[in-house]
This record gives structure tokens, sequence and C-alpha cells, in this order.
């Protein structure tokens, strides 16, 4: 008995051994990377915009593909792109491969389709009524089509420049498209199997020409009836054809589509893997890892072999070892986008931010840009926020730059540029009145426009001009201070107070004022401002600007009487109603989406207003919020983003509320602590060092903070400073179902405001 004991003690133990080494041995073979997580399809079906796009490039880079169809639930794709010349932009070239009859050809072949399947570095689709199979490779500034055909029919290659110029030199395709602001995007295209016959297709006919230029500019390949396989390759570039050609052979001239993806795949992995995370469930890691991509999809480096094409002067530069980037809508991206840069990647941040100023170099006038693109600098939306960008980094030891070129091409953009929206004017009386007054001034409903700096589609946006730019020249004095300038900063920390000019003390919202000087009534806060409340703010109506004073929350809190009343202002704002129906309200504000209450997860001037408890002794509920927030509205599926997203600007958002802590103020170097979405999160620092976000009692209901330990020391702050992580550290969290109303709660312990 007591042998045949011991015997099955073995053998149990042995089958226990057995189980988890076979355990561990499945885990390691089924182990996820953070690039399977991505799913590019979320968020491509929104409440009204079209958030986002399912993008295929690689980090920061300036070749981006995505499917062209009307929508996402279009039944039909329109052709097959080759390069995205901007974020929701069309593509510049397209190509459409054909099997059928002659007449049947067109420009762009609209495709019934099937078994789509596309990872951020790859792309595969049926063309089911062709019988058309479509791989997909991409690198940088180059990519690989490989098309597969099934039918016994005469098969073709359409490839079409919309604007633009095509020829066929014999071995090779190239040509150009013009886009906005005489910019050109080029194309070089060679194909490993000759065709039988090249003719431009013109008013729906082959004319047997082998160049064509216009719009619609197409030239039809033909191969014979047994082809099977067609494979392509193309490189792309801003400064001239031979360039393009250049791309295509130092990066897919020896590569096929399989080399390629796996390359591309390892890259995205390099650039998620800053990023690690433990716990949470599959969704939770494909909505923080398809937020981390949204973050690399700009701005877009124009570097091609050491120079680059830049729009802001039309002529291409040597970059001299210095990446060039544009193509970053900084009216937005500063938040949350930027912080996010300097955190996981600031020697590109560094880059990014000298581009801003060389940009402002190639200009007619030395001022910062507000919206750098591709094609230039469109002046769009309002306020100078390439500033908080500067000093955000500056104020977090990012030292590669040189700050006293940046802070005069901000200076300049903010005192000599019309602060008008979507205008490049310079100043004007608007911009004089403001510098009297403080303020920029409203117009009465029925009032008409006679300002020339005001653009002719546009509106003052007084309230969101005034309030911007408060914060702006706070940014503006903090640089200042760093240079020494101590009359100038003086003189843009006294601006700073500006907001306080539109504040009404009866009603505690910020309220548009005549050049009177008097508030304009009737005013609803909702609904007043016409299309998206523009007259007054921006896209958003006057609940969410009623937060919009990132740099001094303290102050606003003694504007609003103080903590108490602040609160309640802020309580109110996610349970007061829309006020009218949804179709009613939507169609007026559809920015303004993904509401609770009269707060929009949908806009980035809301992004910082959940975090706002913090400042007022109730950071327990800035972690109900946060994480409430998190789950109604960022989900693993087609309608998992609730508004514009910007390409980063939202999503970075996600990005840091996920890890637990978000830049409430850019140019302050410090973090608000939220609630973690995971067990254990790591950011791997550029010097080296992890900074570590650990929770204990992890669970997904355990959403608020009991207690908290920062690199050891026992921390009682919903908040913490850049220079607590810079160089590594752990903040470990004590979490609980129930809140701890106690924990960071005393005023002196809320993140600080303006200095």
């Amino acid at each position: 008995m007591k042998k045949s004991w011991r015997n099955t003690i073995f053998i149990g133990t042995a089958l226990v051994l057995g189980l988890m080494a076979y355990s561990v041995t499945a885990k390691k073979e089924n182990k996820v990377d953070p690039v399977d997580y991505v799913n590019p399809y979320i968020g491509n079906i929104s409440h009204l915009l079209v958030p986002t796009f399912p993008t295929m490039h690689l980090p920061n880079s300036m070749l981006r593909v995505y499917p062209e169809r009307r929508d996402f639930t279009a039944d039909l794709l329109n052709g097959l792109p080759l390069i995205i010349t901007s974020h929701r932009g069309s593509s510049a070239f397209n190509l459409s491969p054909f099997q059928g009859e002659e007449a049947d050809l067109k420009p762009v072949i609209d495709y019934s389709y099937d078994n789509e399947k596309l990872t951020p570095y790859s792309y595969k689709v049926y063309l089911d009524e062709q019988q058309t199979t479509v791989n997909f490779g991409l690198s940088h500034q180059s990519a690989m089509y490989e098309i597969d055909f099934a039918k016994d029919e005469d098969a073709y290659l359409i490839v079409n420049s919309r604007n633009g110029f095509m020829a066929w030199d014999g071995s090779a395709l190239s040509g150009f498209q013009l886009i906005e602001n005489d910019t050109k995007v080029y194309l070089y295209m060679v194909l490993e199997e000759q065709p039988e016959t090249v003719s431009a297709l013109k008013d729906s006919l082959l004319n047997g020409e082998t160049s064509t230029e216009g719009t619609d500019a197409c030239v039809v390949l033909k191969f014979p009836k047994n082809i099977k396989k067609l494979n392509i390759r193309y490189g792309i570039s801003f400064i001239d054809e031979n360039q393009a050609k250049r791309n295509l052979e130092r990066e897919v001239k020896a590569q096929n589509i399989k080399s390629l993806q796996t390359s591309a795949r390892q890259i995205w992995n390099d650039a998620l893997n800053k990023i690690e995370v433990e716990g949470g469930d599959y969704s939770d890691k494909s909505v923080f890892y398809t937020s981390l991509y949204r973050t690399y999809e700009r701005p877009v480096c124009l570097s091609e072999d050491g120079r680059y094409y830049s729009a802001f002067d039309n002529s291409v530069h040597e970059d001299n070892g210095r990446p060039f980037y544009t193509d970053d809508w900084i009216w937005d991206s500063y938040r949350a986008h930027h912080p996010l840069r300097v955190l996981i990647d600031p020697k590109t941040e560094e880059n990014v931010i000298n581009s801003f100023i060389t940009m402002a170099e190639q200009m007619d006038h030395f001022w910062m840009p507000t919206f750098p693109e591709v094609t230039g600098d469109s002046r769009r939306m309002n306020s100078n926020h390439g500033v908080a960008s500067v000093i955000d980094a500056y104020k977090k030891g990012l030292r590669n730059f040189d700050l006293e070129k940046a802070y005069e091409a901000c200076k300049n953009a903010i005192t000599q540029k019309t602060l008008a929206p979507w205008s490049g004017k310079p100043a004007g009386e608007l911009d004089a009145f403001y510098k009297e007054k403080g303020y920029f001034p409203a117009l009465h409903e029925g009032e008409e426009e006679t300002v020339p700096e005001v653009h002719v589609f546009e509106s003052r946006q007084p309230v969101a001009v005034t309030l911007g730019t408060s914060y702006d020249e706070w940014c503006l004095s903090q640089i200042a201070k760093e240079l020494g300038k101590n009359q100038e900063y003086q003189h843009f920390l006294k601006n700073s107070f500006n907001y306080q000019n539109l504040f009404n003390p009866e009603t505690e919202f910020f309220h548009p004022k005549d050049d009177q000087g008097n508030f304009i009534e009737p005013f609803d806060y909702k609904f007043s401002g016409g299309m998206g409340a523009r007259k007054f703010y921006s896209e958003n109506n006057g609940w969410t600007y009623r937060w919009d004073v990132q740099h001094n929350i303290k102050d606003l809190i003694n504007l609003m009487g103080g903590n108490a009343s602040f609160l309640d202002n802020l309580n109110s704002m996610f349970i007061e109603p829309l006020g009218r129906s949804k179709y009613a309200f939507y169609a007026q504000l559809p920015d303004q989406t993904g509401n609770v209450g009269q707060f929009t997860m949908a806009n980035e001037p809301s992004l910082h207003i959940p975090y706002l408890y913090n400042y007022a002794g109730q950071p327990w509920k800035t972690q109900k919020r946060i994480r409430t927030l998190l789950d109604q509205w960022f989900r693993d599926d087609l309608m998992g983003v609730p508004g514009d997203e910007d390409g980063g600007g939202m999503t970075a958002f996600v990005v840091f509320s996920q890890l637990g802590f978000y830049p409430v103020t850019p140019g302050i170097p410090m973090y608000n602590i939220g609630s973690p979405v995971f067990e254990k999160s790591i950011v791997h620092l550029e010097n080296g060092s992890d900074f570590t976000i650990s929770t204990r009692n992890y669970a997904p209901e355990n959403k608020y903070i009991q207690s908290a330990r920062l690199n050891g020391e026992v921390w009682d702050k919903p908040w913490f400073s850049h220079n607590d992580i810079a160089n590594g550290g752990t903040l470990e969290l004590i979490m609980g179902n129930k809140a701890n109303k106690n924990w960071g709660s005393a005023i002196s312990s809320a993140p600080p405001s303006i200095d």
C-alpha cells in the first residue's frame, strides 16, 4: 500500500510538472506581439464623422496607403491606392488591374471585393468578380503589389494620376500628380513582366501614345492572356522622378512581398514595444496598441537620401543629417500627441520641433506654423499651439533645437500674424483691439463681418481665440523666462490672464463680448454661434470651452467661487441634457459627438476635462470618469472611436489614460494621475531606463486608488513631475472597487498651475 501511494504521488507530480511545462511552452509558442493587437478597422465607422482609416504605413513614414472606398460599408473598392498624400486624403495615384473587354477600360476600376485582410504593414484582398487576388507590402518610401489573375482573358494594368502626367519609357512607368500649392508627388514603377502594348487612355479610348497629362492621366499596360501574376514595385517622392527611382531601388528592388512584410512587421514591433502592458483582456490591449499605432501616422518624415522637398518655399533642401517632418495638425496634437512623443521618442520630437523652426525660416514671414501639411502651412483652426510643444519639450529636458529661434518664430506668429482663425494674414484691427483690450471682440447676431483678416468662409471664434491665445502667451512667457528675457516674460505672463476678460461671473461661463465691452445677449451656451458654434467658439459649444484654461486651473477654480462651485459646475457638465433631439443637436454640432451630458469625448478640447477633479480635491472622480469614458467610447470594434481622431490627436489621450496618467498642461512638466487599465505597464525610456506603473489588488472593477508609492515613497498627490520618472521609476498603486475619497484630496496636494 505504501509503495502504491508513493507511486501515485510520483505520477501525479510528474503529470502536474508536465502540464506546467507544456503550458509555459505553449505560451511561448503562442506569444502575441504588440502589432498583432493592432486592429486598423477600429473606428472606421463613427456616429457622424470618419475618425479613422485602415492605414498601412511604417512609423512616421512618407508612404501611407488605405483601401479607397466611399466609407467602410461601401460595397466597392475604387481601384488600388499607391500613396495617400495627407491624413484623410485620397490617393495621389491609382492602380487598377483588370481582365475583360478593352471597351470596359476606364481610369479607375471599381471592384467588388471579399476576404480583405489588413494590418499596419500588409494588405490582401480578393477582387471576387475579377477573380483576382491582391497582395501588398510596403517600406518607408516604396512598396510592392503582387497581382494574381485567375481568368483566361486579356490582362490590363491601368495606372492613373488624377491631375498630372504619366509616361512609359520602355522599361518603367513614371509621372507625377499636382496636389495643392504647386506641390508634386512623383512615381516610378517597374514590373517584372513586360507588357505587350502600352497606350494612354483618353476619352475611354486607347490612343496608342505612351504618355499623357491632365485630369485622369492614365496609361494602360496590356499583358497576354496566359499571364497569371504581376509583380509591381514602385517608389514615390516629393523631389522628382529620379529620386522616386532611387527610393524604389534602395528599399524594394531586392525584396518580395514576404520579405517586405516581415521587415515592416519587425519595425512596427520595435516601435510598439516601447510600451509593454500586462493584465487586462485582449480587447484592452487591442485598444491600447491600436491607439499607439495611430500616434505614428503623423507627422511624416519627408527626407529622401538626405534631401527633402518643402512646400513652405517650394524648394528642395539638404536636410544636413536631420530628418524633416511635416503633416502635423498642432491645434490638437500639442495636447497629448507631442507629450507622448517627448516621453517615448524624444529624438524624433526634437527633429519635429526643429522642422517647425525650419518651416518658419522658409516661409515669407518668420512665423511658427500652425497647421503644417505636406503642401505647406494651411493655417487652419485657431491659436498658435506650436509654442506649447516647444516649451513642453524644453521643460522636459529636450535640448536639440534652437530655443531662441523657436521663441522668435512663436512670438512673431502670436504678435505679427493675425489671431483670426484660418488666416495667414498679418495682424490687423482685431489684433490691435486684442492687444489693447485683452480679448477678441464678437459680432452681434446679424452683424456683418467687415474685417479683411477674417477668412471669407470662417468666423472670428472670439472666445476660442482669446482662451487659446491666453494659453499660448503663457507658454511664450515661459520660454522668455528660460532665455532670461525678464521684461518679455512679465509682459506675456500678464497677457496669459486675458481669459478673465471673457468670464461671466453671473453664469460662470466664458461669454463673448462686443467691442464695447458688453456681453452678447441673449445667449445660449449650447447653441448660440451657428454651425459648430464657430461664431463664438470652435467646433464645440460653451460647455466645452468653459474649461479651456489649461495653464491656470487654480485661477479658474477661484473665478468660479472655489472648489465646491467648481466641482458643481464640472458635475453639471456630465448631466446637462443635449437640449434638443440628437439629430438636431448634431446637425449643428457634428464635431461634438461622444456625449455624456454636454461633455464630448469626440473632440480634443475636451481631453483634459475629466482630470480636473484632481485640482479640486476629488481625485476619485477623475478615476471613475476616466475608466467610464474609456469603457464607453474606446472599444475594439468598428465604432470604437467616438469622433474626429485626427491621426493621433485623440488616441494619444487613450494611450496615456490607459497607462494611468495624462499631461493636462503641456508646458508644466507634470502628469495627472488617473486610473490604469492594466495590471502593469512599462514605458521604455530612450535613456535605457524604465518607468513602471504597477498595481496591487488588480481587477478590472478595481478602478479606485487606495494608496500609492512613487519610487518607493508614500505618495498622496494625484500628480507627479516629469523629473520623477525621467531617469526611470515606479508608480505603485493599491487599487480597490470603492473610492478612497481621502487619497490625494488635500488642497496642498493639487497639481500645480500657472508659474
